[in-house]
């Protein structure tokens, strides 16, 4: 019986999407971005030497096909990306959906394509109604809301953490993205509070079409500095229709989350789910490979190339993640079992090097380890979804010959 492993390596795009004029950061269209490629191009430059040093270096995602799908998607060979060297299984997908954020992309690579608009906020001060401002209040029970804006998840704590800490007013923000965002210091204001002005305020937001509400939990001082901690919730609505995680489930098939897999799908079909740092993931992930049974589903998302670098457009920060994941994933393929099959994939881009903070419309690569060498092409996202399980589909067949 099979194992498959998809894990979102969130934001690791590999080159505009056919439709990427459509879509901006600001008013500069995201044609011609390119995560992977720009990152490699910076770090041949000698432009990424913090932390690091060289050419961008990820040979365990190149052997899988990582320079190959950039140069089908967009063209253009990545330095130190030779697509002569995939070994695995390898393509480029496109969403569909109309949205350029975490739960299009998701709920697309599950099954959902998103055709609907979602709800978004004005990039005005106030950008919330007056509607939203009581509500987030009377769930508080505070006298007032602090941001109230779109803002940067970073800069509006050293904009606003000291006066949160003062008043006890949350601090409300949003993007580009259809998202409501509420950050609170997890002592002063309290994890558990926080929590639960969040899932208070969700449903009311979620009857708008506004994706997510996000509790961003923070510490520090105005004299140390604010430090965003691991106990990020996201309270996202529900998918309309059953998804890949549903599917799987009904069919008696074991679905782990790993990372905010849970949040994003509110844990429809999803049996466990295990959160935390991207470091505590890869334990997470190493340790799934080893011990999950036969027969089992794995479903991943490593999101700090999106949350720490990506919004922050750090270039040699995403240089270094990526190789940090490149170690990583060195450690673990050489686990997987005959029959696994582990696909590397992403959500959407976030082209460290583009103007703006938002995320990037681009094609995202397709990457699939233990089913031998081949060129899968150009797919829509909803076809990986088709993919996982087809493979269960076939493992069932195996047996059932077998037998």
């Amino acid at each position: 019986m099979a194992r498959v492993f998809l894990i979102v390596m969130d934001s690791v795009g590999i080159g505009g999407a056919p439709d990427a004029d459509q879509y901006y950061n600001g008013d500069v269209p995201d044609t011609g971005a390119n995560t992977v490629l720009h990152i490699a191009q910076q770090c041949a430059q000698g432009a990424c030497d913090d932390g690091r040093r060289g050419p961008l270096h990820v040979p365990n995602l190149n052997r899988l096909g990582l320079g190959a799908a950039v140069a089908r998607s967009g063209g253009q060979v990545a330095p130190n990306l030779d697509p002569n060297q995939a070994q695995c299984a390898w393509g480029c997908a496109y969403e569909t959906s109309k949205g350029k954020d975490t739960p299009s992309g998701h709920w697309e690579l599950a099954g959902l394509p998103v055709t609907w608009d979602w709800g978004y906020f004005p990039n005005t001060v106030p950008a919330f109604d007056a509607d939203v401002v009581r509500t987030v209040c009377d769930a508080a029970q505070c006298d007032g809301i602090l941001g109230n804006c779109h803002a940067s998840g970073t800069a509006v704590l050293d904009d606003l953490g000291a006066q949160h800490i003062e008043t006890g007013w949350p601090i409300c923000y949003t993007s580009a993205d259809s998202v409501f965002q509420i950050a609170a210091h997890e002592t002063h204001f309290g994890l558990q509070r926080l929590y639960d002005l969040c899932a208070a305020l969700a449903p009311m937001l979620h009857d708008r079409k506004i994706g997510r509400v996000i509790a961003r939990p923070f510490v520090g001082s105005a004299q140390t500095g604010w430090t965003r901690t691991s106990n990020r919730r996201d309270y996202a609505m529900l998918p309309p229709k059953p998804v890949l995680t549903q599917t799987l489930q009904s069919l008696g098939i074991g679905v782990y989350g790993i990372g905010k897999i849970g949040d994003i799908f509110s844990m429809q079909g999803i049996d466990h789910c295990v959160k935390g740092g991207d470091a505590d993931l890869m334990v997470a992930l190493d340790q799934h490979v080893e011990t999950v049974p036969e027969n089992s589903f794995v479903f991943a998302n490593f999101v700090e190339f999106d949350s720490l670098y990506g919004h922050r457009r750090d270039v040699a920060g995403y240089a270094r993640a990526l190789e940090w994941f490149d170690r990583g994933i060195g450690d673990i393929l050489p686990k997987l079992r005959p029959d696994d099959r582990m696909i590397f994939t992403a959500d959407h881009g976030n082209d460290p090097t583009w103007v703006g903070t938002d995320h990037t419309r681009e094609q995202v690569p397709v990457l699939v380890a233990g089913m031998g060498h081949a060129d899968l092409g150009r797919m829509k996202f909803s076809d990986v979804s088709d993919f996982v399980k087809s493979c269960f589909a076939q493992s069932q067949e195996t047996t059932t010959n077998k037998g």
